[in-house]
């Protein structure tokens, strides 16, 4: 596996951060950075001018990750040439396909071949997509294999994400790579590290990623009654106090925040599924519990590790980034001390994170959680 990465700060020059004296061939390019950034229309051709050869993923972010660096208003660039595996890379756009994101889910893995099928990383647009709804959809085709990624972001504003391939960026897309080969060795983790409080209530309403009513009674309202004077920032000041989510079939909890509100039909709108019958509770974060889940996540992704890493993809929450602010970089810190300085270290954070609770088990979609990715041939 080779790998070369670039950044570009906001009105500077393109920087390569390694150094090889080989063109990549054939390099699975991923492009993350800021959505003015990525509002460049001479964006795809700047890529094609570092990279001849490849094929070109985009993803907007709430922050860029490269090395043990979180930049903002910035792009980051990690390409990889596999030499022993490879892959396969599918999109669709949900704005013009006419599909809901269970069946769009399914149309993109229908276009995989499945012979050799080991993992499939998700970046999908992240402002208005049901991620629950999409993870259900590509995973109901094959089993036994594995699916970890992000939903993308817009740092704080919540105003559009957006994803390319091949092209320039735009909104609604959905892009999925599918990973191949004996020799790729491909471990995950993921962990939270928030606090619940406050009493549990009973979500009685609800559809989908639609959040009605909690104890019969609307749950904005009550959610507001908990934010006080933060109510005024919603959606924003939600990233602060995420809700934790028990569903009846469920051993584990998942952490929801909310998207979008909507005043007039007073709902909340979240990144998954908030299934009726399910007990709420809100959380609320202590820095340094937040910077040991980064810790216990990559401890979880080396776990069944038969080799080290050589790559390692981070995809952590937006809500995680504002609590730790001057300190989101311990974070990234304690990943590299579990993961190894070996290991290339590339990411973003998002608006919701893809990963198993643990090896062999289902995709989930998490909030405020950081996740991990390892590769290795």
């Amino acid at each position: 596996m080779k790998i070369q990465q670039f950044k570009k700060l906001e009105n500077e020059e393109w920087i390569g951060l390694q150094k090889y004296e080989t063109v990549l061939k054939n390099p699975l390019i991923l492009v993350l950075g800021n959505r003015y950034q990525l509002e460049n229309p001479t964006i795809l051709s700047e890529i094609r001018e570092l990279f001849s050869d490849g094929e070109i993923i985009f993803g907007s972010t709430a922050g860029e990750i490269i090395g043990e660096r979180v930049y903002n208003n910035s792009i980051a660039i990690t390409a990889i040439e596999f030499e022993k595996s490879s892959f396969v890379i599918e999109s669709e756009n949900i704005l013009s396909c006419n599909l809901d994101a269970l069946a769009l889910g399914e149309r993109l893995m229908d276009k995989l071949p499945k012979e050799g099928l080991q993992h499939v990383f998700v970046v999908s647009e992240g402002s208005f997509v049901n991620g629950s709804a999409l993870i259900t959809g590509l995973e109901s085709k094959y089993d036994g294999v594995t699916f970890t990624g992000g939903l993308c972001g817009d740092d704080a504003r919540f105003e559009k994400t957006l994803v390319g391939y091949n092209e320039n960026p735009k909104e609604g897309e959905i892009v999925i790579i599918g990973f191949y080969g004996d020799s790729l060795n491909i471990s995950y983790g993921q962990y939270g590290g928030w606090t619940p409080f406050g009493p549990e209530r009973i979500i009685t309403k609800s559809s989908d990623n639609i959040l009605y009513e909690l104890d019969n009674q609307p749950a904005l309202d009550l959610y507001k009654k908990y934010l006080g004077d933060k109510a005024s920032e919603l959606p924003k000041s939600a990233l602060l106090y995420p809700l934790s989510v028990k569903a009846h079939n469920r051993k584990e909890a998942i952490v929801r925040t909310v998207l979008s509100i909507d005043e007039e039909n007073n709902t909340m709108i979240l990144a998954g599924d908030v299934p009726e019958g399910s007990v709420v509770q809100l959380m609320m974060a202590n820095i340094d519990n937040i910077v040991d889940g980064a810790y216990q996540a990559a401890i979880r992704g080396m776990q069944s590790r038969s080799s080290q890493p050589e790559l390692a993809i981070l995809v952590s929450c937006i809500g995680r980034k504002l609590v730790m602010d001057q300190r989101v970089e311990e974070e990234i810190e304690e990943v590299i001390e579990s993961v190894g300085a070996q290991a290339i270290i590339s990411g973003f954070y998002s608006y919701g994170e893809l990963a198993p609770f643990t090896a062999g088990n289902s995709c989930e979609l998490h909030n405020q959680t950081m996740t991990l990715t390892l590769f290795s041939e």
